[in-house]
C-alpha cells in the first residue's frame, strides 16, 4: 500500500488470531496459512 502510513488499516495479532496459533486467509481463490512460530514470529505459507 502506498500513501500516508497513518491511514493504514492496522489490526493486532491478538485480534486476528483470537487465541489460536494459525489462521487461514483466502486470497483470489487460494488459501494461505498465517502462523505464529514458537519464537513469536509470523510465517505466511500458501
Amino acid at each position: 500500500m502506498r500513501g500516508d502510513p497513518r491511514q493504514l488499516r492496522t489490526l493486532t495479532s491478538q485480534a486476528l488470531f483470537l487465541g489460536e496459533h494459525e489462521i487461514g486467509i483466502e486470497h483470489q481463490g487460494s488459501l494461505y496459512r498465517l502462523k505464529i512460530t514458537r519464537q513469536g514470529k509470523l510465517i505466511l505459507n500458501k
